[in-house]
């Protein structure tokens, strides 16, 4: 039994929020957090070290930007313990995730839920962003807490496929990110996020490459 199922109505109540169906995500998604706290007290893979905590600070707002994320490829730059890949992962159907981490202790991590949770549309690299060598090889890239949007598409705009999109996940309005992108990128989107359980701003901001503009 998972130690952690007293949390099962706070999160499915939270999934329901966001539009997602409770089961069998729910169950799922505890297996992993289960883990988490596991190695979270050996290991210092985050900072939250409260379970019920993690709920809204790493699965429910990971989930918040669900519904932008399209079926196909994604690659989820300085992913830590896995997010927001492996919830996402979870979550929506016909994903192929791919997870970037440079930090060793964190891809044993990785990998462990991979094998334990049987998650054949996930692998695990580990590599910094800029190193790996996949170029033009994703539909979607993100970035949950990595750099700003220059930043992230310095070190990881050359694993986006042509019409690929970056969605990065921010705090505040990043109106000072965005004007500083470089050359040859453009805002396509900038969504407001809703994560139930937590309060202060949230914000999707999709990137893609400006044909107007080329770099």
């Amino acid at each position: 039994m998972n130690p952690l199922s007293h949390l099962g109505p706070e999160l499915e109540a939270g999934l329901v929020a966001l539009g997602l169906p409770p089961q069998p995500l729910a169950g799922r998604l505890l297996d992993y957090l289960a883990l988490l706290d596991r190695w979270n007290r050996t290991y210092n893979l985050t900072a939250v070290r409260d379970p019920r905590e993690m709920i809204a600070k790493h699965l429910l707002d990971s989930l918040s930007m669900w519904r932008h994320v399209r079926p196909g490829t994604l690659a989820d730059l300085g992913t830590g313990p896995g997010l927001p890949g492996i919830p996402l992962a979870l979550a929506v159907p016909g994903l192929q995730v791919t997870l970037v981490e440079s930090i060793a202790k964190k891809t044993r991590f990785l990998r462990e839920v991979v094998r334990q949770l049987g998650l054949d549309n996930v692998r695990v690299l580990e590599s910094r962003a800029e190193a790996v060598a996949e170029p033009g090889a994703f539909d979607q890239v993100t970035a949950r807490a990595m750099d700003s949007l220059a930043g992230i598409l310095a070190v990881g705009g050359h694993l986006l496929a042509p019409q690929g999109r970056l969605l990065a996940m921010k705090g505040q309005r990043p109106d000072a990110e965005i004007a500083a992108l470089p050359p040859g990128w453009r805002v396509e989107a900038l969504e407001s996020l809703v994560v139930p359980g937590l309060e202060g701003d949230r914000h999707l901001v999709t990137v893609t490459r400006d044909p107007a503009k080329p770099a």
